[in-house]
C-alpha cells in the first residue's frame, strides 16, 4: 500500500523550505513527463545530489535517471535538489523533509553523516543511501534503521579492469588516482592492482602499477574537475603509464587534459558509468568502464518504496546479480588481444564461483 503524502501546514514553513532550497542547491531543469500536471499517486520521492551535481555523468547521474524512471512508473513527481558543497547537504535535507518527502534518496558517501542525522530525527520518512553502509561510528551497524544502504561491491568489477590493463599495456605500466581516500573510492583501486597483480602472475609478464599500492596512493584531496586532477594525472603519465584509472566521478576530465597534453598514446579508464556512453569527448582514449549499475539499484528502491514494499536490508551489487560489471571496449575492440574477451569471462566466472579471491572491505 502507498504511503499518505505528509502535509506541511503554515505558509511561513513553506515559505522557509522554499527559500532553503534556493540559497542550498538548484534542481536541474529536468522534465519527467509528467509536464507539471497533479499525479494520481500521494507519494513523494526526492533525491539530493553531492556536490558533483546531477550532470556528473557518473553516480549523480545514474542515481536521478533510476529514480526519475520509478517517479514516472509510480505516476509522481520526482523532487530533486542538488547540492553545490558539502555545506548543502544538511540544509537540503532539511528542506526536503519540510516539503513532505516520503521517500528521500541522497546520492554518495559524503552525504552518510547527513543522511543518518536526517533520518535518526524523521522516523517516519524512508531514505536510500547510494554507495554508503550508513555505518559512521564504524561498529559494523547501521546508524539509523530506516536508511536503505546501496553498496556495490566494484573490487569484483575492477579486478576485471586491471586484468584488461594489464593486457593491453605495452610500457607494462599502468596507474590509477582517486578523489579522496575513502572505501567507496580505493574499493576501486584495490580491484585494479589485484586484477592487474593476477594478469602478471598468470602470464609470467612484468606489470607496474603506481598510484595505489594496497595502502596509499595518489588523491586529489576533492573531487572536481580542476586543476588537482589534472597534475595528479599527470604525474601517473610521467611514471610512463600508458592506462590510467581516475576514481572520483568528474576527476576523469583532468585525466584527459593530461592525456592531451602529453602527446603520448595513453587510454583511459572510466567509473560508475560507461564513460564511452556520458561523455563523448572521452571516445579516442577509453578502454573500458568499470559500471556499478546504479540506476537499476535506485530505480527499485523507488518504485518499491512507493509501492509500500521497501525493505531496509542493504543491498550489495556484485558480478553475481549485475551490480557491477564491465563496459564493452568500444574504439578499443581492434587494439585489444584477441583472447582478452574470453579470458575476462573465465576470469569473471572464477570470481563468481569463489576460485579467484577479489578482497575488498564488501567481500563476503
Amino acid at each position: 500500500m502507498r504511503k499518505t503524502k505528509k502535509v506541511v501546514v503554515g505558509g511561513i514553513v513553506a515559505l522557509l523550505a522554499s527559500a532553503t532550497l534556493a540559497a542550498c542547491g538548484d534542481a536541474p531543469e529536468e522534465d519527467n513527463g509528467t509536464g507539471g500536471e497533479a499525479t494520481a499517486s500521494d507519494f513523494l520521492p526526492c533525491i539530493v545530489s553531492d556536490a558533483g551535481g546531477f550532470d556528473d555523468k557518473s553516480f549523480n547521474q545514474l542515481g536521478f535517471e533510476g529514480a526519475t524512471q520509478a517517479a514516472e512508473e509510480l505516476g509522481t513527481d520526482l523532487k530533486p535538489v542538488e547540492s553545490n558543497s558539502e555545506n548543502d547537504y544538511g540544509p537540503n535535507l532539511e528542506s526536503l523533509v519540510a516539503e513532505g518527502c516520503d521517500t528521500i534518496v541522497t546520492v554518495g558517501f559524503a552525504l552518510s553523516a547527513a543522511t543518518v542525522e536526517s533520518a535518526t530525527a524523521n522516523p517516519e520518512i524512508e531514505y536510500v543511501l547510494i554507495d554508503d553502509a550508513a555505518d559512521n561510528d564504524f561498529d559494523g551497524t547501521k546508524d539509523a534503521e530506516n536508511v536503505k544502504p546501496l553498496l556495490y561491491n566494484t573490487a569484483e568489477a575492477a579486478f576485471l579492469a586491471g586484468y584488461a590493463a594489464a593486457d593491453y599495456t605495452k610500457t607494462g605500466v599502468i596507474g590509477t588516482y582517486g578523489g579522496m581516500e575513502f572505501p567507496t573510492v580505493t574499493i576501486f583501486m584495490d580491484g585494479f592492482r589485484q586484477g592487474a597483480d593476477y594478469y602478471a602472475q598468470e602470464n609470467d609478464k612484468k606489470v607496474k602499477v603506481v598510484g595505489w599500492d594496497g595502502k596509499t596512493g595518489s588523491f586529489t584531496g576533492g573531487f572536481e574537475a580542476n586543476e588537482a586532477a589534472t597534475s595528479t594525472a599527470r604525474r601517473i603519465i610521467e611514471q610512463d603509464a600508458d592506462v590510467i584509472l581516475p576514481v572520483g566521478g568528474p576527476i576523469y576530465q583532468g585525466a584527459l587534459t593530461a592525456i592531451a597534453d602529453s602527446g603520448k598514446d595513453v587510454a583511459m579508464i572510466g567509473v560508475d558509468a560507461d564513460v564511452y556512453e556520458t561523455d563523448p569527448n572521452t571516445q579516442d582514449v577509453i578502454l573500458t568502464s568499470i559500471l556499478k549499475n546504479m540506476k537499476v539499484s535506485t530505480y527499485e528502491a523507488v518504485l518499491e518504496a512507493g509501492e509500500g514494499d521497501l525493505d531496509f536490508e542493504s543491498y550489495v551489487g556484485t558480478l553475481e546479480n549485475d551490480g557491477v560489471g564491465l563496459a564493452p571496449f568500444h574504439n578499443f575492440e581492434s587494439k585489444v588481444s584477441e583472447s582478452l574477451a574470453a579470458d575476462l569471462e573465465e576470469v569473471k566466472a572464477g570470481i563468481i564461483d569463489g576460485s579467484i579471491e577479489v578482497t575488498s572491505y564488501l567481500a563476503p
